[in-house]
């Protein structure tokens, strides 16, 4: 079972690092950290098993969270609309994308920010994602709104990014007028 304790913090040297692409089909331990990683948001989102063991609630982890060095991440979440999007990827990529940004309202979080950063993080509105499933199936996503924000995060640390890059350093607060806001 993942803790807290397992996830690295954005210190850590790993988290600036390019994950390195996953063998297909994925070998049974690739397998295994994607549904411990899974398990983990799981619990998070569980109001008893997260107190009990002192978990941060989360949507996504990405392997480099957990020190692999791996182009794996899981999501766990629903939209506004009660859709889940519960998902393992490996070598996941995103194919296209809109030319309009999005940003979540109040700001985006990490599990290896132990922080508040203040400010907004723009985003492609809308993306297609492709990537491959525990059982190195190919999988491909058209995803808008918080899915899009969320599996954008994930992929982000795949690539060395962190969320707090993409925050404007003169003004934090800065949103192009087209740019438009996703409720968390």
């Amino acid at each position: 079972m993942i803790l807290m304790k397992d996830i690295v913090r954005e210190d850590h040297p790993i988290l600036r690092k390019i994950a390195k692409e996953v063998p297909l089909p994925p070998s049974k331990e690739d397998v295994d950290i994607l549904n411990k990683m899974q398990e983990y948001l799981k619990n998070s989102q569980d109001p008893e098993i997260s107190e009990k063991y002192g978990l941060r609630g989360g949507v996504g982890l990405a392997a480099p969270q957990i020190n692999i060095q791996k182009r794996m991440f899981a999501v766990r979440l629903e939209d506004e609309n009660g859709k889940k999007y519960h998902y393992s990827l490996i070598n996941p990529k995103i194919i296209s994308h809109s030319v309009e940004k999005a940003y979540l309202t109040s700001g985006e979080g990490c599990l290896s920010v132990d922080r508040s950063v203040p400010g907004f993080v723009l985003r492609h509105a809308r993306i297609t994602i492709k990537g491959f499933d525990v059982d190195g199936k190919e999988i491909k996503l058209r995803l808008k709104g918080l899915p899009a924000i969320v599996f954008q995060h994930e992929l982000d640390h795949l690539n060395g990014i962190m969320f707090y890059d993409h925050i404007d350093g003169n003004n934090p607060f800065s949103v192009p007028e087209s740019a438009i806001p996703v409720e968390r």
